[in-house]
């Protein structure tokens, strides 16, 4: 479904990503790991069009869509859920909820998506008038992904979904993730849980320094001793 091919990114002077290849299948949960600085975070923002990658290839279904703007990559399927949550705090959560849906005109599809968003996080439900920078850290994630959802992404970007978050919230999250891969969406994602990241991936790859230094499927990366040394705190 995804394919980057030598990617690289600059920040000004700084070479943010050097040749980084990867690809994600569809139907597939892939984890990027990697410790603060690797290039996590800019793999997604090249992928979803906030950066215009120096180098290499971004094919979605071996069409290319490296460089396009953001809004065109979000109209071929592929929506990016942030990190560090990034609702509009001054705005009620039906509102947010909605603005994911803004390329939906069919009023009946639109409610359609608010209630599986609801399914999916019911506390949401209840916080419908509720304005959305009084919700808790969890309810702000639950609310952004549920916002990417609306969008009706067949590639969804997770960045960081547990940062910050209470281990009960982030058991939530990450049953919510695979529910929502078990729904039909893939998933590409970041997390620097890379316990709870590997548990649930079919694939992932490790990243240091804008390179990818180890890849495999998430079960073999859990079991492997320097992995786990590494990245896992063992």
């Amino acid at each position: 479904m995804l394919e980057l091919r030598g990617l690289a990114v600059h920040y000004g002077q700084i070479h943010a990503l050097r040749a980084v290849s990867l690809r994600v299948e569809a139907g597939e949960i892939v984890a990027v790991l990697g410790s603060n600085g690797a290039g996590k975070s800019t793999t997604l923002r090249a992928i979803s069009g906030l950066l215009r990658p120096t180098a290499g290839q971004i094919l979605l279904e071996g069409q290319p869509i490296g460089g396009l703007a953001a809004h065109r990559v979000v109209g071929k399927g592929v929506i990016h859920c942030p990190e560090g949550r990034q609702v509009f705090p001054r705005m009620t959560v039906r509102e947010n909820l909605l603005l994911g849906a803004h390329r939906c005109r069919d009023r009946g599809e639109v409610a359609a998506r608010v209630e599986r968003v609801h399914q999916l996080f019911p506390i949401l439900r209840e916080r419908t008038t509720q304005v959305s920078g009084t919700l808790s850290g969890g309810e702000q994630q639950m609310l952004a992904i549920g916002r990417a959802l609306m969008g009706e992404p067949r590639l969804l970007l997770l960045d960081e979904p547990s940062l910050g978050l209470a281990p009960r919230i982030i058991e939530t999250i990450f049953d919510a993730v695979t529910a929502i891969n078990a729904a039909g969406t893939t998933i590409l994602m970041v997390e620097q849980n890379a316990a709870k990241a590997l548990a649930i991936a079919h694939r992932a790859y490790v990243l240091q320094v804008g390179r990818v230094v180890a890849e495999g499927r998430g079960r073999d990366l859990l079991a492997d001793g320097q992995i786990r040394r590494a990245y896992l705190g063992h």
